[in-house]
């Protein structure tokens, strides 16, 4: 599995372009056995595997990632978490009857962009499981990172274009919207909770100085603690644009309207239990801060579908993901070690969980129960 890892460090593909590296890991999973099914969920590169009679008592998804990143290919580590789950897999396969449990590898692509997860989640696809995990690579390890909901979101301003000079009385400056638009955003953010982040860039202020702009479009991220919280928020956003552009006579339009977006990754004090004793199992130990809020991933919304598990394994000691220090670092003899120790952590996992009907319920009664 090292080698299947280097190759996709080595061929990054782009989110919703990973054509070889899913075909890839679909012919590997074929010649062990398994039964796929490919395109998935709607997505050309996703792939789920299914080994055996799939009639057992419970489901296990494993989350397999592959995407990278432009210019810096695989500098969040997909590569190392992609095999990570892989290899999980095939060691999990013949124990499947052991744990009344079938074991399912789910390729999720494009994690860096559209977040395949999501759409697979809209489908109910989750809802059949009764656990996923995965693991992520990162510069410390950590049971259990938190994740902040994440909408994306593009707010377009329509005015009225004329000579900037000889009769801007008669125009309407849709980049005007945009601007008392972030301007409300900014006095909105002093009412907000620490939680809630707005990242905003104008991707379109107009063509010409000499002209009224008569389309501006403001492209904006919010990040909230949950999921409950990013829905007031987009309210709140809305109001702000509303507002901008009556006060600009402009109109507006939020696109995409009914998004679905990144959500919280939903917290089971049951399972995290047992990981944290695989952790301690396995003798690693956990040096990462345990509040610490790690971005947003659409792993957040498998686990409004069922318990959902996604701790991080340090590669690095100091280089963040997302850079080019990290991308040279998933080549590493470290790295290579962390696949091996990742898919035990995912087999021991579910052999924990699975064997005791216990740790089962009360798995279930941590997820039921929010």
């Amino acid at each position: 599995m090292i080698a299947v890892s280097d190759h996709m460090a080595d061929n990054p593909e782009l989110s919703g372009r990973e054509y070889e590296t899913s075909a890839g890991l679909v012919r590997l999973l074929e010649d062990h056995g398994y039964k796929t099914e490919k395109p998935f969920c709607g997505k050309e590169t996703a792939f789920r595997g299914v080994y055996g009679s799939n009639d057992h008592k419970y489901k296990i998804a494993l989350l397999t990632e592959y995407d990278a990143l432009p210019e810096i290919g695989h500098a969040c580590g997909h590569c190392l978490s992609g095999a990570i789950s892989m290899l999980a897999g095939l060691a999990l396969k013949d124990l499947q009857d052991e744990l009344d449990a079938d074991v399912h590898i789910i390729g999720t692509p494009d994690e860096e962009d559209d977040g395949a997860k999501c759409i697979m989640a809209d489908m109910g696809l989750f809802d059949q499981y009764d656990m996923a995990m995965m693991v992520h690579m990162y510069n410390r390890n950590i049971v259990m990172p938190q994740f902040q909901a994440l909408g994306e979101f593009f707010y377009e301003f329509h005015g009225k274009a004329v000579h900037a000079s000889a009769a801007p009385w008669e125009g309407k400056n849709a980049l005007n919207g945009v601007q008392l638009m972030i301007h409300a955003i900014d006095m909105l953010r002093q009412h907000t909770r620490p939680d809630a982040q707005f990242h905003g860039v104008i991707k379109d202020g107009g063509a010409f100085p000499n002209i009224v702009p008569e389309k501006a479009v403001y492209h904006l991220f919010i990040r909230a603690g949950n999921k409950d919280y990013m829905e007031e928020l987009i309210r709140l956003t809305d109001d702000c644009a509303a507002g901008a552009a009556i006060a600009t006579q402009t109109t507006w339009e939020r696109t995409p309207k009914d998004q679905t977006y990144y959500v919280d990754l939903r917290r089971n004090a049951a399972g995290e239990q047992a990981l944290r004793e695989v952790f301690e199992e396995l003798g690693i130990e956990e040096n990462g801060p345990k509040d610490l809020i790690f971005g947003s991933s659409d792993i957040g919304n498998v686990s409004y579908g069922c318990p959902a598990f996604h701790p991080c394994l340090q590669i690095v000691d100091d280089a963040p993901v997302h850079t080019r220090e990290f991308e040279k670092a998933v080549r590493s003899d470290r790295a290579h070690e962390a696949i091996i120790t990742g898919a035990k952590l995912i087999a021991f996992q579910a052999a924990k969980i699975f064997s005791d009907e216990n740790r089962i319920r009360a798995m279930k009664a941590d997820f039921e129960k929010k």
